[in-house]
Protein backbone atom coordinates (compact mmCIF):
# COMPACT_ATOMS: atom_id res chain seq x y z
CA UNK A 1 0.00 0.00 0.00
CA UNK A 2 1.60 3.48 -1.18
CA UNK A 3 1.27 5.91 1.47
CA UNK A 4 0.73 10.15 0.57
CA UNK A 5 2.20 12.39 2.92
CA UNK A 6 0.37 15.45 3.55
CA UNK A 7 2.59 17.79 4.65
CA UNK A 8 -0.30 20.94 3.63
CA UNK A 9 1.51 21.64 -0.12
CA UNK A 10 0.48 18.89 -2.27
CA UNK A 11 -2.22 18.61 -4.78
CA UNK A 12 -3.83 15.36 -2.87
CA UNK A 13 -6.70 14.71 -4.59
CA UNK A 14 -5.62 14.53 -8.24
CA UNK A 15 -3.19 12.09 -7.07
CA UNK A 16 -4.97 10.15 -4.87
CA UNK A 17 -7.93 9.59 -7.48
CA UNK A 18 -5.17 8.70 -10.34
CA UNK A 19 -4.43 5.89 -7.62
CA UNK A 20 -7.80 5.11 -7.10
CA UNK A 21 -8.71 4.87 -11.14
CA UNK A 22 -5.62 2.46 -11.38
CA UNK A 23 -6.46 0.39 -8.60
CA UNK A 24 -3.88 0.39 -6.06
CA UNK A 25 -4.42 0.72 -2.41
CA UNK A 26 -3.25 3.78 -1.19
CA UNK A 27 -3.90 6.46 2.58
CA UNK A 28 -3.30 9.79 3.21
CA UNK A 29 -2.14 10.95 6.26
CA UNK A 30 0.63 13.40 7.89
CA UNK A 31 1.31 10.96 11.01
CA UNK A 32 4.70 9.09 10.82
CA UNK A 33 3.04 5.96 12.46
CA UNK A 34 0.54 5.55 9.69
CA UNK A 35 2.70 6.43 7.10
CA UNK A 36 5.77 3.80 8.57
CA UNK A 37 3.13 1.31 7.69
CA UNK A 38 2.69 2.29 4.05
CA UNK A 39 4.56 -0.19 1.34
CA UNK A 40 6.21 2.66 -0.24
CA UNK A 41 5.50 6.62 0.31
CA UNK A 42 4.78 9.18 -2.68
CA UNK A 43 5.48 13.25 -2.03
CA UNK A 44 3.41 15.09 -3.47
CA UNK A 45 4.38 18.69 -3.76
CA UNK A 46 3.16 22.66 -4.72
CA UNK A 47 4.84 25.92 -3.72
CA UNK A 48 7.56 27.07 -2.42
CA UNK A 49 10.93 24.88 -1.03
CA UNK A 50 11.67 26.83 1.57
CA UNK A 51 8.33 26.44 2.99
CA UNK A 52 7.97 23.11 2.24
CA UNK A 53 11.37 22.14 3.79
CA UNK A 54 10.54 24.61 7.19
CA UNK A 55 7.12 22.34 7.37
CA UNK A 56 8.63 18.93 6.82
CA UNK A 57 11.63 19.91 9.18
CA UNK A 58 8.84 21.22 12.16
CA UNK A 59 6.51 18.40 11.80
CA UNK A 60 9.35 15.84 11.97
CA UNK A 61 8.29 14.31 8.90
CA UNK A 62 12.05 15.26 7.14
CA UNK A 63 13.90 13.02 9.33
CA UNK A 64 11.02 10.49 9.42
CA UNK A 65 11.17 10.38 5.35
CA UNK A 66 15.54 9.95 5.81
CA UNK A 67 15.04 7.00 8.03
CA UNK A 68 12.54 4.97 5.44
CA UNK A 69 14.42 5.58 2.53
CA UNK A 70 17.23 4.54 4.47
CA UNK A 71 15.57 1.17 5.51
CA UNK A 72 14.96 0.94 1.62
CA UNK A 73 11.25 2.37 1.30
CA UNK A 74 10.81 3.32 -2.30
CA UNK A 75 9.58 7.46 -2.12
CA UNK A 76 8.43 8.78 -5.01
CA UNK A 77 8.67 12.76 -5.55
CA UNK A 78 6.58 14.81 -7.58
CA UNK A 79 6.80 18.39 -8.77
CA UNK A 80 7.93 20.36 -5.71
CA UNK A 81 8.33 17.00 -4.09
CA UNK A 82 11.06 16.01 -6.78
CA UNK A 83 13.09 19.06 -6.52
CA UNK A 84 13.20 18.10 -2.96
CA UNK A 85 15.32 14.85 -3.13
CA UNK A 86 17.76 17.05 -4.19
CA UNK A 87 20.54 18.89 -2.42
CA UNK A 88 18.97 22.69 -2.41
CA UNK A 89 17.13 25.40 -3.70
CA UNK A 90 17.84 29.04 -4.44
CA UNK A 91 14.26 29.81 -4.54
CA UNK A 92 13.89 32.35 -1.98
CA UNK A 93 17.59 32.51 -0.80
CA UNK A 94 19.52 29.20 -0.27
CA UNK A 95 17.62 26.28 1.31
CA UNK A 96 18.68 22.63 2.42
CA UNK A 97 16.99 19.48 0.25
CA UNK A 98 17.08 15.99 1.75
CA UNK A 99 20.51 15.07 -0.51
CA UNK A 100 19.06 11.92 -1.43
CA UNK A 101 19.79 12.79 -5.39
CA UNK A 102 23.18 15.28 -6.73
CA UNK A 103 21.70 19.08 -7.46
CA UNK A 104 20.42 22.17 -7.36
CA UNK A 105 16.93 23.63 -8.27
CA UNK A 106 17.26 26.65 -9.80
CA UNK A 107 15.08 29.53 -11.62
CA UNK A 108 14.56 29.12 -15.37
CA UNK A 109 16.47 31.77 -17.46
CA UNK A 110 13.73 33.90 -19.88
CA UNK A 111 16.36 33.66 -22.40
CA UNK A 112 18.29 30.83 -23.80
CA UNK A 113 21.85 31.10 -24.98
CA UNK A 114 20.96 31.71 -28.29
CA UNK A 115 18.32 35.04 -26.88
CA UNK A 116 14.90 32.97 -27.31
CA UNK A 117 12.45 34.34 -24.65
CA UNK A 118 11.02 31.76 -22.93
CA UNK A 119 7.62 32.72 -20.49
CA UNK A 120 8.28 31.90 -17.10
CA UNK A 121 6.57 29.39 -15.25
CA UNK A 122 6.65 26.72 -17.72
CA UNK A 123 3.45 25.68 -18.25
CA UNK A 124 2.00 23.23 -20.27
CA UNK A 125 2.58 19.93 -22.72
CA UNK A 126 6.46 18.93 -23.49
CA UNK A 127 7.89 15.87 -24.64
CA UNK A 128 9.53 13.65 -22.78
CA UNK A 129 12.97 12.42 -24.16
CA UNK A 130 14.17 8.65 -22.54
CA UNK A 131 17.32 8.38 -21.58
CA UNK A 132 17.25 5.59 -20.08
CA UNK A 133 14.87 3.83 -21.50
CA UNK A 134 15.22 0.06 -19.83
CA UNK A 135 14.13 2.03 -16.74
CA UNK A 136 11.16 0.09 -14.69
CA UNK A 137 9.37 3.48 -14.61
CA UNK A 138 9.24 4.15 -18.48
CA UNK A 139 7.80 0.71 -19.14
CA UNK A 140 5.30 1.09 -21.86
CA UNK A 141 6.06 5.09 -22.10
CA UNK A 142 6.52 6.06 -25.57
CA UNK A 143 8.23 9.91 -26.32
CA UNK A 144 5.30 10.99 -25.11
CA UNK A 145 3.81 14.70 -23.59
CA UNK A 146 3.36 15.27 -19.96
CA UNK A 147 1.72 17.89 -18.08
CA UNK A 148 4.46 20.59 -16.41
CA UNK A 149 4.07 23.59 -13.81
CA UNK A 150 7.31 24.81 -12.91
CA UNK A 151 9.25 27.71 -12.66
CA UNK A 152 12.43 26.16 -11.37
CA UNK A 153 14.30 23.13 -12.86
CA UNK A 154 16.87 20.91 -11.04
CA UNK A 155 20.52 21.62 -12.17
CA UNK A 156 23.16 18.06 -12.01
CA UNK A 157 25.90 17.00 -13.07
CA UNK A 158 25.00 13.55 -12.95
CA UNK A 159 23.75 12.03 -15.86
CA UNK A 160 22.92 8.76 -14.24
CA UNK A 161 19.92 9.89 -12.45
CA UNK A 162 18.52 11.34 -15.11
CA UNK A 163 15.91 8.80 -16.29
CA UNK A 164 14.27 11.24 -18.58
CA UNK A 165 14.44 14.80 -20.13
CA UNK A 166 12.21 17.44 -21.70
CA UNK A 167 13.21 21.03 -23.19
CA UNK A 168 12.38 24.56 -22.22
CA UNK A 169 15.47 27.18 -22.05
CA UNK A 170 17.26 24.38 -20.24
CA UNK A 171 17.50 20.71 -20.44
CA UNK A 172 14.79 19.72 -17.42
CA UNK A 173 15.41 16.88 -15.73
CA UNK A 174 11.49 15.14 -15.64
CA UNK A 175 12.56 11.76 -14.25
CA UNK A 176 14.93 10.98 -12.15
CA UNK A 177 15.95 8.14 -9.92
CA UNK A 178 18.49 6.38 -8.29
CA UNK A 179 18.32 3.18 -5.97
CA UNK A 180 14.85 3.60 -4.12
CA UNK A 181 14.19 7.28 -4.54
CA UNK A 182 12.35 8.48 -7.41
CA UNK A 183 10.86 11.56 -8.88
CA UNK A 184 8.84 13.66 -11.75
CA UNK A 185 8.88 17.01 -12.30
CA UNK A 186 5.93 17.05 -14.41
CA UNK A 187 2.32 15.96 -12.50
CA UNK A 188 1.66 12.34 -13.89
CA UNK A 189 -1.87 11.95 -12.26
CA UNK A 190 -2.22 15.15 -15.08
CA UNK A 191 -0.35 13.36 -17.89
CA UNK A 192 -2.66 11.47 -19.77
CA UNK A 193 -1.08 8.11 -20.84
CA UNK A 194 2.28 8.69 -19.86
CA UNK A 195 1.81 9.99 -16.38
CA UNK A 196 -0.72 6.95 -15.26
CA UNK A 197 1.77 4.82 -16.60
CA UNK A 198 4.69 5.94 -14.52
CA UNK A 199 2.19 5.58 -11.75
CA UNK A 200 1.19 2.36 -12.03
CA UNK A 201 4.75 1.42 -12.69
CA UNK A 202 5.76 2.77 -9.55
CA UNK A 203 3.12 1.00 -7.36
CA UNK A 204 4.17 -2.33 -9.09
CA UNK A 205 7.80 -1.61 -8.04
CA UNK A 206 6.44 -1.22 -4.20
CA UNK A 207 4.53 -3.80 -4.28
CA UNK A 208 7.28 -6.22 -5.46
CA UNK A 209 9.70 -4.88 -3.15
CA UNK A 210 7.49 -4.60 -0.13
CA UNK A 211 9.89 -4.03 3.28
Amino acid sequence: MIGIIDYGMGNLYSVSKALERLGFDYFVSEKEEELAKASGLLLPGVGSFRDAMAILVETGLKSFIEKEVEAGKPLLGICLGMQLLFEGSEENGETNGFSFLPGKVKKFPYKDEAGQEYKIPHMGWNELTRLQPDSFLLQGVSDEHVYFVHSYYVDTKDRDVLIATSDYSEEVPAVVGKGNVFGTQFHPEKSSHAGLTILKNFAEYVERNDV
